[in-house]
């Protein structure tokens, strides 16, 4: 994990939004993410997932001194902490939940058998993190008591390995944590509500028979990603989606994230996510400067990135609702 440049901070920006945009509802801002937002403390001694190729598993059993630090390099995705997001300007964050079985094994019908008693969860991707769900959880609330005017949106999505009890135990906490903190999906989110309401966090959970459960919380939020380590077709397979489908009535996501195939990692030995993704930043940068958020069929929302404090990846997003400005200004 990295520490971020002190000097270049975001950590307000909602606050400082023209004031013509406080009756904006959140889905027609542009609002910058991080895609698997807590991988920067993946723990390298960590088991490979059951949900993970059987291959895979299968390596890591055989040699997991060669295949765990591989997996490391490839399933991190960003360098910077939760704290250091949130004062770069990432408001929209990727929290993948997973429960630590006791043993690794190929199938998943027999972890269910072990299911480690420990009701301790952690985040996941490929691996476990090292940092546990109520650890990020807890930092995030003492952030937002010092920033009172910041929205953030939680994306709580891939359970992986939960019963229903851990489910239950998993929005009790988040509930009792934020209590009147937590935005209610009856509502319309937008600024200026939210500060007079002291709401600063929406939840979204993806699944759907807790979801019917617990009325604080907001269904999955739509994320378009290509499934593809090359820019261009990141960038082609966004467009697409843009004209053929059109943005989501609420929240959505564009996923800027590349993704590797086994040939990526085969054939490149020495390349790891973050170079192939630092790489690649120029041009999807370019990118993301054209776009306009707002109700139109082509707008942006939430854009999500890789190690997004490592260049200028929040402030461009941001930038763009200097846009809805002149649109406000035509009418």
């Amino acid at each position: 994990m990295e520490r971020r440049d002190a000097s270049s901070t975001n950590a307000d920006w909602m606050s400082q939004l023209p004031e013509e945009l406080w009756g904006t509802p959140l889905w027609d801002l542009a609002i910058p993410g991080s895609h698997d937002s807590m991988s920067y403390c993946l723990d390298t001694h960590s088991p490979v997932l059951g949900s993970e190729s059987f291959m895979l598993q299968f390596l890591d059993r055989l040699a997991p001194c060669i295949v765990r630090p591989c997996v490391y390099r490839w399933a991190t995705t960003q360098a910077w902490s939760i704290p250091d997001q949130l004062d770069a300007g990432i408001r929209f964050f990727d929290l993948r939940i997973a429960h630590k079985n006791i043993k690794n094994t190929f199938n998943t019908q027999d972890m269910l058998k072990t299911h480690n008693t420990d009701d301790t969860l952690y985040f996941a991707h490929a691996i476990y993190t090292l940092q546990t769900v109520k650890e990020a959880l807890s930092t995030m609330a003492v952030w937002l008591e010092q920033h009172q005017k910041e929205v953030v949106i939680l994306s709580c999505s891939h359970f992986y390995l939960l019963t229903d009890s851990e489910h239950q135990a998993l929005v009790c906490y988040i509930t009792q944590l934020f209590k009147d903190k937590l935005c209610p999906p009856q509502e319309t989110p937008y600024l200026s509500q939210c500060w007079d309401l002291g709401q600063q966090v929406i939840i979204s959970y993806d699944d759907e028979t807790i979801l019917h459960q617990h009325k604080q919380l907001w269904p999955k939020i739509p994320y378009w990603y290509a499934d593809s380590a090359d820019p261009k077709e990141v960038i082609s397979y966004l467009e697409e989606r843009q004209k053929a489908q059109g943005r989501a009535a609420h929240f959505f996501t564009s996923g800027l994230n590349l993704t590797e195939d086994t040939a990526v990692v085969v054939c490149n030995p020495c390349l790891t996510m973050r170079k192939l993704t630092m790489k690649s930043f120029s041009l999807l940068l370019d990118w993301v400067e054209k776009q306009t958020p707002g109700p139109n069929q082509t707008a942006v929302n939430i854009i999500c990135g890789d190690f997004v404090g490592l260049n200028h990846f929040a402030s461009v997003v941001i930038g763009l609702n200097k846009k809805l400005l002149k649109t406000e200004s035509h009418r």
